[in-house]
């Protein structure tokens, strides 16, 4: 496989690993990361029954293109809980400690797991999933070199089991990948979390086959993916448009062929994260705020620093691109000039909602065009009164997202010119509107 198509799938599974890991303001005082964890957690057996802990499983079916010689390579990813006590120089437990200009605070972390099997043959199989615990200790030291405490990190032992099944289904190979938490019966909310795997999802690559989209499978294929059932996770499509070699089974809904956006320079761990706004809100943090921040998890720390580091044009690129959704068509709307944004009031000059066309149906529609009305797509019960109505065109609009908007005003209305005179226009889509290029229709 090429590198770059894993390396593509593993950004994204990694985003899906941290989604909600922590939430912003990054500190731990913030009561929302008090609550963790995030999406995809497969707690112990019977934590969900007992209200302490989530359900122990996850499974999805795909559905796959196979030959004889069809291998698998499964990697299923998640977190394991690693709590991190914070003692003093005498081995007492508590909740801060300051030292070295520094602040140190009891938190939980995570410790990033991956377990890979493979290639299988395309059969059935039952593999173990098991992680160690342990622990270790970190000195912390003041600023003249002398002990000041320790950070003591401890984890518990993981065991859980991947289970494959594979059945025949008209022509294609229909796969059910199985993750489950094996580990016994938990005795409260802060053990079920702490023998929990978070952010579990599954990378599934496949060699000498293909999989099939089950968003948008071929024709042939609906039946055969109708048949294929989910549980608590989404199954997509993992490498670039037209690679059908990866696939994430991952907890949180995503489509086929996801990617990073290009002007994501790195994690920001808040659930929808957008990375404008989060960090515009991370510059507003006070000095206190962020030493807090920093003191909660060492990941806060590198987006407080990479904030901080933000240079004006890297702040521009965050703010991302605008694309032209009607590229390759004939601009009949007036693009706005070259240089100047589209709110700036120059922009204006660019368009005439007088004299600007649009293409219908390969005819051109402007100001004085015949159509007929047809709501269908944003159709009120006021606008349904119009439909099948014929209307005179007054003018053609577009917003800055490139979607044309036709003002009309309707022919056998008796106040027509009146709403003329003053503007007052109906609006409807080009999708909305049939051209009448003959006067008797």
């Amino acid at each position: 496989m090429n590198g770059q198509t894993m390396a593509r799938a593993r950004a994204v599974a990694d985003a899906v690993l941290y989604e909600g890991y922590l939430l912003y303001p990054y500190r731990a005082s913030s009561r929302k990361n008090q609550s963790r964890w995030q999406f995809g957690v497969l707690g112990p057996d019977g934590a969900a029954a007992a209200g302490v802990g989530e359900e122990s499983s996850l499974s999805a079916d795909c559905l796959i293109e196979a030959t004889a010689a069809t291998t698998l390579t499964l990697s299923v990813r998640f977190l394991q809980l690693q709590r991190r006590a914070v003692e003093d120089r005498d081995g007492v437990r508590i909740a801060e400690l300051k030292a070295g200009g520094r602040s140190y605070l009891t938190w939980d972390e995570a410790v990033e797991r991956e377990c890979v099997f493979g290639p299988l043959p395309l059969a059935a199989a039952t593999r173990p999933l098991l992680v160690p615990g342990g622990s270790e200790v970190e000195e912390i030291a003041t600023a003249s070199g002398k002990s000041a405490g320790r950070l003591v990190r401890t984890r518990l032992p993981l065991a859980g089991e991947l289970e494959l099944s594979v059945v025949d289904d008209d022509g294609y190979v229909r796969l059910t990948a199985l993750v489950r938490n094996t580990g016994a019966a938990a005795t409260d909310q802060r053990d079920a979390i702490a023998r929990s795997l978070i952010g579990a999802h599954v990378i599934v690559e496949v060699t000498d086959g293909q999989f099939i989209s089950l968003l948008e499978p071929p024709d042939e294929a609906a039946a055969a993916v109708s048949r294929c059932a989910r549980d608590r996770c989404f199954p997509v499509l993992a490498g670039p448009p037209g690679d059908r070699s990866l696939l994430l089974i991952s907890p949180i809904i995503l489509y086929d062929h996801p990617e990073i956006a290009e002007q994501s320079e790195g994690p920001l761990f808040d659930s929808t994260e957008i990375d404008e706004i989060l960090t515009l809100r991370v510059m507003t943090m006070t000095d206190e705020e962020k030493a807090q921040a920093r003191a909660t998890d060492p990941r806060a720390g590198e987006i407080i620093d990479r904030c901080d580091a933000m240079t004006p044009e890297a702040m521009q690129q965050l703010h991302g691109v605008l694309r032209d959704p009607n590229a390759g068509q004939p601009p009949l709307i007036p693009p706005v000039p070259e240089g100047v944004d589209w709110w700036d009031p120059l922009a204006d000059n660019a368009v005439q909602p007088q004299s600007d066309a649009v293409s219908i149906a390969g005819v051109r529609v402007r100001r004085g065009s015949r159509v007929r009305l047809r709501p269908s797509r944003r159709a009120d019960a006021h606008d349904l009164f119009y439909d099948g109505k014929v209307a005179r065109v007054t003018s053609v609009h577009e917003d800055v997202e490139g979607r044309a908007h036709v003002g009309v005003v309707i022919e056998d209305d008796p106040a027509a010119d009146l709403h003329d005179w003053y503007g007052r226009y109906l609006y409807f889509a080009p999708d909305e509107i049939e051209p009448l290029v003959s006067p008797d229709e």
